[in-house]
């Protein structure tokens, strides 16, 4: 059995996150408490920020950003309905989610 990660791909940049008013940040922390609950236990990792991210190329190392964020599931299909629903999806639009098996 092989390993799903649900990757969180965020269309807006630091501009746009501050543009949210304090009532459509409550109400993004709301609906992802809500979905993060009603799925819990079908996630292997309830997923967390991807830090510490370095590129690696023919010129050398270097550090990079960006608004990727992982979790876990335990099947593919499982994966693709659990993010289905994912408030991130209506955040801003552009915002995807990639479902991804590693071998």
């Amino acid at each position: 059995m092989g390993k799903f990660l649900a990757l969180f791909n965020g269309a807006a940049d630091e501009a746009d996150k501050d543009e949210l008013s304090a009532q459509q940040q409550a109400e993004f922390l709301d609906a992802w408490a809500a979905w993060a609950q009603a799925d819990h236990g079908a996630l292997v990792d309830p997923g967390a920020p991807l830090n510490a991210k370095k590129r690696v190329t023919a010129r050398g190392v270097e550090d990079f950003v960006d608004a990727t964020t992982g979790y876990e599931a335990g099947s593919h299909d499982e994966a693709v309905r659990i993010f289905a629903g994912h408030p991130h999806l209506r955040l801003f639009e552009g915002n995807s989610i990639a479902v991804v098996e590693c071998r």
